[in-house]
């Protein structure tokens, strides 16, 4: 099969960016806008419902993050769409959609490494994630769609290694398990 079907293009090159098809840009752009208002309300609801500053800053940076995704996303999509002609518009905001996502990771942990009795590594993770999301940044802004392998293992990088903290819980998780099973019915 060469050249393209209706709803979807061929894979990227190696070095290259994915071309989406017209409807492929219709669907980024109405599902990412169609987000955006219930990422505010939401981000807004955790905010009011935090009981603790703590918890309000934790809410802030998660909403802002849920927040800056579907709004940068969303932008970056309609100029791909429709002013592609802007070729160097295009290409900063095809860059910021990558950064934003960095962030975004980094702020979906942030409820969980802030606000959990995790254990010693928790403190550290705190910081070596949001480092990640500056290194990724840093990246996406030296080397944009050069290094395509890199990029993933930065995205995994950041994905994964908060599961880390669990280890450093052990005694708790041990704990739990042995007190379900014993109030398990």
């Amino acid at each position: 099969m060469v050249g393209k079907t209706l709803f979807m293009n061929h894979r990227a090159p190696a070095n290259g960016r994915y071309k989406p098809t017209c409807y492929e840009h219709a669907a980024n752009c109405y599902t990412h806008a169609f987000l955006i208002v219930p990422a505010i309300v939401g981000s807004a609801l955790l905010h009011r419902l935090s009981d603790d500053c703590w918890e309000k800053i934790t809410a802030w940076i998660y909403g802002m993050g849920l927040c800056a995704l579907f709004i940068v996303s969303t932008v970056f999509h309609i100029v791909a769409w429709k002013k592609s002609h802007l070729r160097t518009v295009e290409h900063w905001f095809h860059m910021c959609d990558r950064m934003v996502i960095y962030f975004f990771i980094a702020a979906s942990y942030a409820p969980w490494l802030n606000l959990r009795e995790l254990g010693p590594l928790a403190s550290h993770m705190r910081w070596f994630i949001w480092l990640m999301a500056a290194g990724g940044t840093i990246y996406v802004f030296l080397y944009h769609e050069k290094y395509k392998v890199i990029e993933l293992f930065f995205y995994l990088t950041m994905g994964f290694s908060p599961a880390l903290v669990v280890t450093s819980m052990v005694s708790s998780v041990i704990t739990t398990c042995a007190g379900g099973s014993v109030t398990w019915p």
